[in-house]
Order: structure tokens, then C-alpha cells, then sequence
């Protein structure tokens, strides 16, 4: 039997279209953008693919600000509900997932981790006008788009380049090899710490894009060696990371390693093996772990689900308690109210700082830190 693929496809965005239409009028009937009942908040998380281990930390740190806020008496008396959706970093999956939580009728949306699979939500939670928190996912892609309704609660992938570029240069490295994995995040991220380092003087020897999901990647591993780089800096994901690393040094690679923050994960350490990964670098915004002080939320978290908190939990946890600031100070959950609220945030405490918002609505403080492996976990350079 032959399927007629795009007929097939085709149909599918008819469905989609549909159901987005359908959902547009939610906010003319009363059941968003109420001041009163719910207040619907919406997660699309990796539950699925190569980075679904980090689809719990965020679906629990979301939970754990849920349920805190929910012991205190809500927000006015209003309780909160959240409902997660897969986005298994992938565009067409964080598609339907979106399309899921628009047709549930959510008020806000605090999720989206990997760039790429978040860059097609912004306009399907933009046509039915829900404001976005956004955790995790932090290319300039994404503020490129100038919509109104997102706001990022993770440091940029500008600011994670400008951090990568210095402590490559203050490392002393004399020729630089950048690898990424060509997804939005990854490539921009390389491209701008490229950037960076050639205004700094510091030599880029060779610049490797590979294809995530595989498992051989002697191409990029040999070109490093070719180029003779001493000092090697990967963008991507953990899975092909912890691959990556594996492969540099069992090639005899003997120079500096660092991973971007997609990359901070103990999985990495697993796949890369113990004793390749020690000593492996990264750029990070906060983890529980590395926060002042944060031993505190890390016992709530570990006693509430029963493992430790990692990557994006108090990111996560940090959206949920922003959305239901917002719902407090605009006094309803109509979305043009909430982006106006959130727009006029100014010191409200979250893990990385007091909460201001720039005009293009990224974090105006709470940059990144440079983390190294250590054991079995990542822990702050000194």
C-alpha cells in the first residue's frame, strides 16, 4: 500500500488549524482569561527522547511551586493546576504537545527545553495570546521573534557565548575547536562564542557541526586532531556529549573539554565514562546545587519526590512562582493583563537574583558560571 505522505501531512495541519481555532475562542467565552476559578498552567518538558532525563526535574520543580502555592491559600483564593506535555525535543512533538495544552484550556506556559522544539510553540501559544515562561530554552532565536507574550526565565545563548569566550581565553588556550550539533540552540551559541573569541584574539583552529542521534563522531574528533586544538567546546545535548568526550579521548585528546548548559547533566559523566569526564567544564546558569543556600529547597524536592533535584528544577520552579505573580498583580488571567504584569516586574526573588526583565523581555541579571566535573557531579570552578 502506498501512503500519500503529504496528503497526510496536509490533513494533519488541517486538524491542527482547527483545533487552534477552536481554542482562539476560549479567551471570548470566559473560560481563560478569567479572574476567577483555575488558574490552568501548561509544561511542554523532554518526557521522551535522548534528553528525557531532564523532563522530571522540571515537570517536579514546577510541581513542587504548584503545590506550595496551592498550601498557602493560591492566589487569591485561586488554586493552581498544572498539566505536561512531551516535547521530546522535537519540533513536530512540542507541535502537538502544544496544540494539546492550548485545546486544555491553560492560562500560562512554563515549559520549553530545547530551542529548536520551542521556536514552533511560540506561535501557536501567541494566536490563542498565552503568556510564556520560559525555563530553559534560551537561543536568540527565540528572542529574534519579538513576541509580545515570551519571556525567557534562563540566561540567553548570548550571554552563555560571552561567558564560554572568556574562560576560554582566560584559560590561555591557543587554538579553539567548536562543535555543535546544527539545532538552533546549538549553532548559535557556537557561532557567537566564535565571534567572541576572534575579537579577543583567540585563534578558532576548527568549527565541527554533527548530526545528533548518532553514535560515531571520529569525523569531528579527528578534525580536533588535526587542527591540534587545546581546547575543545561542545553546544549540544548530553547524549552525543558524553559520546563526544568519550571518543576525544580515547583518540589520545589530552586538551581542555567544555560542554554548554544542554550538556549538564550526570548522564553525560555516564556516557562519557567516569574518568573521561573528570575534569570536563561547562557553562551553566544556577543548579540547586551550586546555589547558596540551596541545600534548603534541595532536602524539600528530595523529600517530596524521593531523588535529587538537577538541571532546570528551580528554573521551572522559578516560572511557576513568576506566572502566579503575575496572575496576583494583573488580578485576572487574561493573557494582554499578564504580559503587562510581567513587563512591570521589577525585584520579585528567584534563584538567580532579583527578577527584571529587559525589553526583549530576557533576564536583565543572572548570567552564567562556569561548573567542572568532579566525581560523579558537576560542581562550581574555583
Amino acid at each position: 500500500m502506498t501512503i500519500n505522505c503529504r496528503g497526510t501531512m496536509a490533513a494533519a495541519a488541517v486538524v491542527l488549524g482547527l483545533t487552534l481555532t477552536a481554542c482562539g475562542d476560549l479567551t471570548q467565552d470566559g473560560s481563560a482569561g478569567s479572574d476567577s476559578g483555575t488558574i490552568k498552567l501548561g509544561m511542554l518538558a523532554p518526557l521522551t527522547g535522548s534528553s528525557a532525563a531532564i523532563g522530571p526535574y522540571m515537570k517536579h520543580g514546577a510541581q513542587l511551586a504548584v503545590d506550595e502555592i496551592n498550601a498557602a491559600g493560591g492566589v487569591d483564593g485561586r488554586k493552581l493546576s498544572l498539566t505536561v506535555e512531551d516535547e521530546a525535543c522535537d519540533p513536530k512533538t512540542a507541535a502537538a504537545g502544544a496544540a494539546k495544552l492550548v485545546s486544555a484550556s491553560i492560562d500560562i506556559s512554563v515549559g520549553g527545553y530545547c530551542s529548536s522544539a520551542t521556536l514552533p510553540t511560540l506561535s501557536i501559544f501567541g494566536k490563542t495570546n498565552i503568556p510564556m515562561l520560559i525555563p530553559a530554552a534560551n537561543s536568540a532565536d527565540l528572542v529574534a521573534q519579538k513576541r509580545n507574550n515570551v519571556f525567557l526565565i534562563n540566561g540567553t545563548g548570548i550571554q552563555q557565548a560571552e561567558a564560554a569566550a572568556q574562560f576560554i581565553k582566560e584559560s590561555g588556550s591557543k587554538s579553539v575547536a567548536l562543535i555543535d550539533d546544527n539545532t538552533s540552540y546549538s549553532a548559535d551559541i557556537t557561532k557567537r562564542t566564535d565571534k567572541n573569541l576572534r575579537a579577543d584574539g583567540v585563534r578558532v583552529a576548527e568549527h565541527q557541526a554533527v548530526t545528533a542521534g548518532e553514535s560515531d563522531y571520529s569525523g569531528a574528533v579527528n578534525a580536533v586532531l588535526k587542527a591540534k586544538a587545546d581546547f575543545v567546546y561542545w553546544t549540544g545535548y548530553y547524549q552525543e556529549g558524553g559520546l563526544l568526550i568519550k571518543q576525544l579521548k580515547a583518540a589520545g585528546y589530552r586538551g581542555r573539554i567544555m560542554v554548554a548548559d544542554g550538556s549538564v547533566d550526570a548522564k553525560l559523566i555516564q556516557i562519557a565514562g567516569k574518568h573521561n569526564a573528570q575534569g570536563v567544564f561547562a557553562t551553566m546558569t544556577q543548579t540547586p546545587q551550586t546555589i547558596p543556600g540551596g541545600q534548603a529547597w534541595v532536602a524539600k524536592y528530595k523529600k517530596k519526590f524521593g531523588s535529587e533535584p538537577g538541571p532546570y528544577s528551580t528554573q521551572a520552579y522559578d516560572a511557576v512562582r513568576v506566572a502566579a505573580e503575575a496572575v496576583k498583580k494583573a488580578g485576572t488571567t487574561d493573557g494582554q493583563a499578564l504580559t503587562a504584569a510581567l513587563e512591570k516586574t521589577d525585584g520579585f526573588k528567584i534563584f538567580s537574583g532579583p527578577l527584571k526583565f529587559t525589553p526583549e523581555h530576557t533576564l536583565s541579571a543572572g548570567g552564567f558560571d562556569i561548573l567542572v566535573v568532579k566525581d560523579n557531579g558537576f560542581v562550581p570552578n574555583k
